[in-house]
């Protein structure tokens, strides 16, 4: 019988898609299921782009130019600049969602054995895409007694060998809602130009900025032209997970033409999914206060919530919309499987991400949790109620 590949034994389970079978039991069964294992917002999409697919005139779905359509390009950077990130059309690749920007990213400036040094616990998909590209991740582990704070600069220059090729951050982070102040930025452009390394930053969750701070882009900083590759989309921000759009943004013109060809390969990203993102641009400041009002004060009934519950460590969460939940169980997998399979209170269960699979270092994060908190305020209660009436029961 043929063998499937090394690098596909090697390929990681998502450890948030991975419990669905269990939840899809869980729904047969009759119980109602609060997803907190997800990032999908329950978020309306702006109306803009849902009527901009519908009412297209379009007589035949073509391709678009590998790179994206030119039209949508100088958009996205004049969405940039009202953000003070100066960039032209030239300077960006749209791509089949976010992920398609780290594939093209990671082909293109780092080769076989390679490694990239990521502060952990990161976004699991970050795992696969290395295996994928047959680089190596080096992790730096930051923590939850700090909140999950950039760790020191000597921590990543102890990793840095002649393999290393670049740094990648997540700002703000997913899994722990972390968000980089302009002084950490300022001490990782400081390390990637004594080093010569890319910087890479998934900026995705860009405008999800809490408590009055202000999100700072590695494309802001002067200097680091050469080193700066951003990673965004429009899955979060017009909550679009579905249209898959994303991309990826350097002013390094090498990086950029290098990208194309990875485009080029693949043809070009969805005409339908680049028109609704284009009309999406149009969505008005009031949009983003109002949802950032919102995930506020969901994070604060969540915070509040969970560190009612005794035994259980929260990470306060500065941006995005999750955060890390250390609680008082040995594993987090099994834990989770047990809620869906064993556990519900009045035919109620919840679905969360076990943290392990946030993590490259082996047995680190083994009793953290993710918590996606995409709920309303109800719904929130009502799942870490039955959290905290799962861990009075649970047995390791």
């Amino acid at each position: 019988m043929p063998k499937i590949s090394k690098k596909g034994q090697l390929m990681p389970q998502s450890p948030i898609r991975k419990l669905v079978p269990y939840a899809e039991k869980a729904y047969k069964a009759g119980k109602t299921v609060y997803h907190l294992n997800i990032g999908q917002p329950d978020i309306k999409t702006p109306q803009v782009a849902l009527d901009a697919v519908k009412v297209h005139s379009l007589d035949i779905l073509a391709y678009t130019r590998s790179e994206g359509s030119e039209i949508y390009r100088q958009k996205i950077a004049n969405y940039y600049e009202k953000n003070d990130i100066h960039v032209n059309h030239d300077d960006i690749i749209v791509t089949t969602g976010g992920s398609e920007a780290l594939l093209f990213a990671f082909g293109s400036i780092m080769d076989v054995d390679d490694e990239i040094i990521i502060p952990e616990p990161f976004y699991a998909n970050y795992n696969g895409f290395s295996t994928a590209s047959g680089v190596k991740v080096v992790p730096v582990i930051s923590k939850i007694e700090n909140n999950f704070a950039l760790p020191p600069i000597e921590e990543f220059e102890k990793l840095i060998t002649a393999n290393t090729k670049a740094i990648l951050i997540c700002n703000p982070g997913n899994p722990t809602g972390y968000l980089y102040s302009k002084e950490e930025i300022k001490k990782l452009a400081d390390i990637v130009k004594k080093h010569d390394l890319f910087l890479i930053a998934d900026e995705v969750y860009r405008e999800f900025a809490y408590d009055g701070a202000t999100h700072y882009s590695i494309l802001q900083e002067k200097g680091l032209e050469d080193y700066a590759i951003v990673i965004d989309s429009v899955s979060k921000r017009y909550s679009m997970c579905g249209a898959r759009i994303g991309c990826l943004v350097s002013k390094n013109k090498e990086v950029i033409q290098t990208a194309l060809k990875f485009a080029q390969a693949r043809l070009s990203p969805p005409t339908l999914a680049q028109i609704a993102s284009e009309a999406a641009l149009q969505t008005p400041q009031s949009y983003f206060d109002e949802v950032i009002e919102e995930y506020v004060e969901r994070r604060n009934t969540l915070i509040s919530e969970l560190n009612k519950i005794e035994g259980v460590q929260v990470a306060n969460p500065k941006g995005a919309f999750y955060c890390i939940a250390q609680l008082p169980i040995k594993n987090s997998d099994a834990f989770a499987q047990w809620l869906l399979e064993e556990f519900d209170v009045d035919g109620e269960t919840v679905m969360v991400a076990p943290a392990a699979g946030f993590y490259s270092t082996p047995g680190v994060g083994l009793n953290q949790i993710r918590i996606a908190y995409v709920l309303n305020n109800e719904s929130l209660i009502k799942a870490v109620n039955i959290i905290k009436q799962a861990l009075k029961v649970y047995k390791d």
